[in-house]
């Protein structure tokens, strides 16, 4: 019997089924650290245990990406290791902080399956849940991935495609208990705009641009513990259909969500993802821009010191952003656009 692991192929998935991920991950402050050096993110709460008690935090949280690719990096060996692409995300809600020294493991569910008409791959849909060593759910999102067939001749039954929410309903955010932003120094966090200063509709070029080396996106991926052979296996993705290993589209997420902090420093702490799409592929020495739209602003029930800014966060490869490159009039992506996320962010509001 073969004791090695190929992955599952499309044929292997059933709606319903429910996958317990391997292997338990312990955060640490070497996490944070390597995280921070990858992506040289600034937002004060996650760079500072100072600012985060001043808040209510017992101390600073782990960027809430770096949780949700821990979380991700758990799924990979069951879900996408013969993996063509990563489609999109849905109803992703960040429920409760993880700080270093948490514990993290993963569990996900086989919410429906879709063959496609050439029979050689099928796209997978999947919810997957972050928990704590409590075992309390520190997030849960759905994702869906093109997942290639073992035989193309297979039969699957039971195939459907699940229903998901345009967008998280503002009344679905969840704050972390005790935490107030009464005391928040907006000036010290890095800028003077906060959730007063925003209307639905504005962009914002965020400027600045960063070169993907192949190295820091080879490094983010191992910390991540994210197999996917299209990532790591240049002998075999030299033979494939770009010749060369894909950046992880969670890499992109981060770079973008770093570059942003030019113009949204104060967008403290992502709340949820409502939609996300890797629209093009992103390949090492390309640079990666960034901009902004704001969708809509929501008061959160009983908080007059904190608020919610919908977000659409667009990256670019090798195309600066001071002219908003964006669908066309078709929706037809450009093929400089490589990301098109929908966001939440709680922003601190005035006195």
């Amino acid at each position: 019997m073969a004791k090695s692991f190929g992955g599952n192929f499309f044929e292997d998935f059933s709606v319903g089924q429910m996958l317990r991920h391997a292997t338990p991950r312990t955060l640490t402050g070497g996490d944070v650290a390597l995280y921070n050096a990858v992506y040289g993110g600034r937002f004060a709460v996650s760079s500072s245990d100072e600012v985060a008690r001043v808040l209510g935090y017992p101390r600073s949280p782990v960027d809430e990406l770096l949780a949700f690719h821990m979380v991700f990096g758990k799924t990979v060996p069951d879900i996408s290791l013969n993996a063509v692409a990563n489609l999109g995300y849905a109803d992703c809600r960040f429920l409760k902080p993880v700080f270093p020294r948490d514990t993290i493991t993963a569990v996900s569910e086989v919410i429906g399956l879709k063959e496609n008409s050439n029979r050689q791959t099928g796209v997978v849909y999947v919810r997957t849940t972050g928990l704590n060593q409590a075992g309390d759910t520190v997030l849960s999102y759905v994702r869906w991935v093109m997942v290639r067939k073992r035989h193309p001749d297979a039969d699957v039954a039971g195939q459907s495609v699940p229903k998901l929410p345009a967008a998280v309903a503002p009344e679905g955010l969840v704050l972390p208990a005790g935490v107030t932003f009464e005391r928040y120094d907006a000036m010290l966090a890095g800028s003077p705009f906060l959730w007063d200063d925003y209307a639905p509709g504005e962009k914002i070029d965020h400027v600045d641009g960063v070169t993907v080396e192949e190295s820091d996106h080879m490094l983010a991926t191992r910390l991540y513990q994210n197999t996917a052979k299209v990532h790591f296996n240049q002998h075999a993705e030299g033979q494939g259909r770009f010749g060369r290993r894909l950046i992880y589209g969670g890499h992109v997420i981060s770079l973008a969500r770093a570059l942003s902090f030019n113009g949204l420093a104060n967008a403290v702490q992502i709340l949820a993802i409502n939609a996300g799409r890797h629209v093009n592929p992103l390949f090492a020495g390309l640079t990666v821009y960034a901009w902004s739209e704001v969708l809509e602003k929501a008061e959160l029930p009983g908080r007059d010191d904190v608020g919610a800014l919908r977000l659409r966060l667009v990256a670019a490869k090798d195309h600066p952003c001071a002219d908003f490159p964006d669908r066309n009039e078709k929706g037809e992506y450009p093929p400089e656009i490589i990301l098109d996320l929908d966001y939440w962010a709680a922003m601190p509001r005035r006195a």
